[in-house]
């Protein structure tokens, strides 16, 4: 049992398809939405309640599994791996008790998403997720990304620190 099962709906469905099907509701909601309020606020509006859904979540997550926020935050980062692997083509640079490193150089969610015409969605719905499970590691762990493909740099940049432990 992987903890995002529950994230997940159907275990057996990919995040990937996964993602296609909360694309399929979320864009032309979104585009109507942008019709009528103008796009600045209904992006704005979309942008705060799926931040808000996804924090949530991922606190509910983190909650349920057992230990130090550290121990927290690696539980559900290995249950990601598992379930975007098959989706992204990682270069790893550092792996240490001190740091994880790695450059994500190729990535079909966001290939998906650029494919739409809605890489800032993409962002959302998978981008801005990693941020929300580093919170789950609270000061343990930090995460920096300078550039994501979704944003169409050349790789996604991911900067995990580790604390010292005590």
């Amino acid at each position: 049992m992987n903890v995002l099962d529950d994230y997940m709906v159907d275990p057996d469905l990919s995040l990937l398809d996964k993602t296609r099907i909360q694309a399929q509701v979320l864009v032309p909601v979104l585009r109507a939405l942008r019709a009528e309020l103008g796009q600045e606020k209904a992006d704005a509006i979309v942008r705060d309640s799926l931040r808000d859904w996804s924090k949530q979540l991922f606190a509910a997550v983190g909650d349920s599994v057992e230990g130090s926020p550290r121990r927290k935050w690696a539980a559900m980062q290995t249950a990601l791996t598992e379930i975007t692997e098959r989706e992204v083509t990682v270069e790893m640079r550092r792996h240490d008790k001190e740091a994880l490193e790695f450059d994500v150089t190729h990535c079909r969610f966001a290939e998906f998403f650029r494919a739409l015409g809605e890489p800032e969605l993409g962002a959302l719905l998978i981008c801005a997720t990693d941020f929300d499970i580093v919170a789950s590691g609270g000061s343990d762990v930090s995460l920096t990304r300078d550039q994501t493909l979704m944003q169409g740099a050349p790789c996604c940049t991911f900067r995990y620190a580790f604390a010292p432990r005590t």
